[in-house]
Parts: structure tokens; C-alpha cells; sequence
């Protein structure tokens, strides 16, 4: 039986995994990919300790790093998920979409989350080419330009005011007839005099030829279709959490993210913490998913240790 078992390979996982093995516990490591939602960035300026790494490379630096110290004490299976978690008198028995089942006395749960896409005519294709769902790590890159936030609610608002710090201007596309975020985050956003905020726009296609140039969207309400140029489109339309394997294991949200005791990383769940994105925590970055995965393990060692 595993003393611990860690689900996810991005920030949080590996993190955890590191600190595991340095606290000498019997570790078993799942994880599908390695380097989370990062991996697909070109340019990530906020990872601290590097000024400049592409996600990748992040991602095989984090590989590398928990491999060199894994040793005899983390057991790593990759390219494989973890399928269903079943309680057993012993801890918890998890179950693999390889087939695989392995025992194990406490979870760290860090399977983190995907980001909600972009339903638009060549969103994919131009994805990472003047498209994407990372303002923390790509925004600078835009310095200057005139670029489009598309949502309505606190995420796309905050990504909004980052960008107005250095972008020429900032547009915000919201599908409904309303913003969700709150009122005076709205109300201080929208004063500024480079920031305009469009209502009842449904983005219809994206356009450009190597990298964006424009997009096209509709007005829901007219139906007439308008045209924008940018060159850069920062998606906030929400995140979908990777933990459907979890549903009747721990405390879920009404967003399916894990409940966790912050002081702790602690699930309802006695013997299951969790740390990342995949937690309902109120911010959401790779810092701070690692940090709250050295938490969760400090938390863990004390208690299969000494409790």
C-alpha cells in the first residue's frame, strides 16, 4: 500500500511529488500529461525564477525535476488518468484508466483544469497565434496593440484591467445582455478611456492569415453581424475543473471544483487534500498551485506521521 498517491503532472503535482520524496513517503504519481495548461504557451514571463521560459520547457523542467529526486520513493505512471476513487476500511483504493488499481492511505488531488473554448470559426486554428486563454502569460506580449477580452465575468474584467496597463486599447465582447462580474469592478474597468464594452456580442469567427488580424461577431439582439480589427484575443469565458472521477468522493462546488479547507488543502473527505486549479480557491496560477501543493503535503506528513 502506498502511503500517498498524487493525481495531476502540472505545477501542483509535481510540486507535491518533489516534497514527497524529500519527506522519504511511499508515493505513487499519476498523471496524463506533464506541465498542465502551460505546456502550450510560447512565452510565460511569471513563473518565478525564470523571466522567460516557454511552456514546454517548463514542462520538461518540472518533469526532470521530479524525476531526479523520485529515487526509490515515488513510483511515477504516466500517459494514464485516474478512472474512480473507491473508499476502503485500509484508505482508498484508485482505480486507472489503464486498467490498473493501486491501494493507497491518503490522495492529493492536483488533476488541475482545462479552459472553456472558444465556440468560433477558426478559434482552434489560430490558437497561440494571437488567441489565447492566458493573459498572465502572454498579455506582454501585446504591448501597444489593440486587443479583445471575450466574457463578461470577473476573470475576463481583471484580465481587462492587466491588459489596459500597457496594451493601446482593450474591447470586451459579452455574449449576454449583461456583465457578471461585479458592479464596481464593471463600473472602475470600464472608465478607463481606452476600455470599450460591448454587450449582446456573440463571436462568430476569428479572423487573419498567419497570426489574427480580426473577428467577427453578432449582435444578438439585431442580429447584424460587425467586424473588429485586433491582434490579440484574450479568452475569459470559464474553466471546466478535471474532476469528474471525483464525483461522490469529496465535496464538489456548484462549478465541480474541490471544496478544500484553506488553511489546510484539506477536502470534507477525511485522508483526500487537494491544491490547484481543480480547488476552490480564488485565484488561480501556477505559483500559487504549487505553493498550495507544498502545503497540502506539509499538511499530509504531519498527518500520517504523528497523528
Amino acid at each position: 500500500m502506498y502511503e500517498l498517491t498524487i493525481i495531476g503532472g502540472g505545477p501542483a503535482g509535481i510540486a507535491a511529488g518533489v516534497y514527497a520524496s524529500r519527506k522519504q513517503l511511499k508515493t505513487l504519481f499519476i498523471t496524463k500529461d506533464w506541465g498542465g495548461q502551460s505546456i502550450v504557451s510560447t512565452d510565460i514571463q511569471n513563473w518565478i525564477g525564470s523571466p522567460s521560459i516557454a511552456g514546454s520547457k517548463l514542462a520538461s523542467d518540472l518533469r526532470t525535476h521530479l524525476e531526479t529526486y523520485a529515487g526509490e520513493y515515488v513510483d511515477i505512471k504516466s500517459g494514464t488518468t485516474a478512472g474512480r476513487i473507491e473508499k476502503t476500511p485500509e484508505g482508498f483504493t484508485v482505480h486507472l484508466s489503464s486498467g490498473e488499481s493501486f491501494a493507497t492511505k491518503a490522495i492529493l488531488v492536483a488533476s488541475g483544469s482545462q479552459r472553456r473554448q472558444l465556440p468560433a470559426v477558426n478559434a482552434d486554428k489560430f490558437e497561440h497565434k494571437g488567441l489565447t486563454y492566458c493573459a498572465s502569460c502572454d498579455g506582454p506580449m501585446f504591448s501597444g496593440q489593440d486587443v479583445v477580452v471575450i466574457g463578461g465575468g470577473n476573470a475576463a474584467f481583471e484580465t481587462a484591467a492587466q491588459l489596459l496597463a500597457y496594451t493601446k486599447s482593450v474591447t470586451l465582447l459579452q455574449h449576454g445582455a449583461a456583465y457578471k462580474a461585479d458592479p464596481v469592478t464593471v463600473e472602475k474597468v470600464l472608465a478607463h478611456p481606452n476600455m470599450t464594452g460591448i454587450l449582446n456580442a456573440q463571436v462568430t469567427e476569428v479572423t487573419g492569415e498567419t497570426f489574427v488580424s480580426g473577428l467577427t461577431y453578432l449582435d444578438t439582439v439585431t442580429a447584424t453581424p460587425h467586424t473588429l480589427s485586433t491582434t490579440g484575443i484574450f479568452v475569459e469565458i470559464g474553466m471546466m475543473p478535471n474532476t469528474e472521477y471525483l464525483t461522490d468522493v469529496v465535496e464538489l462546488d456548484a462549478y465541480k471544483r474541490v471544496v478544500i479547507d484553506p488553511w489546510t488543502q484539506k477536502t470534507e473527505t477525511p485522508g483526500i487534500w487537494a491544491a490547484g486549479d481543480c480547488t476552490n480557491i480564488l485565484y488561480h496560477q501556477n505559483n500559487i498551485a504549487a505553493g498550495d501543493a507544498v502545503r497540502a503535503l506539509e499538511d499530509i506528513y504531519v498527518t500520517l506521521k504523528t497523528k
